[in-house]
């Protein structure tokens, strides 16, 4: 679990940097994504944690 949020953590932050770089200008020339953590939606979390559950079912039932 740890790992999954801190890969997040790491993906939010090369975007909050794109979006850094691209703020004021046009809406039309952005090329940054949008948040992945804070105002947006993780997609495929379930997918990801039914898998992580799969492989490590000692690991991640008890937390279910």
């Amino acid at each position: 679990m740890k790992l999954l949020w801190l890969a997040i953590c790491n993906i939010e932050d090369k975007r909050a940097a794109e979006r850094a770089r691209d703020h004021g200008k046009p809406a039309g020339q952005r090329k940054a994504q949008g948040r992945l953590v804070e105002g947006q939606i993780v997609t495929n979390w379930n997918q990801a944690l039914a898998q992580l559950a799969a492989a490590y079912p000692d690991r991640i039932n008890p937390y279910l």
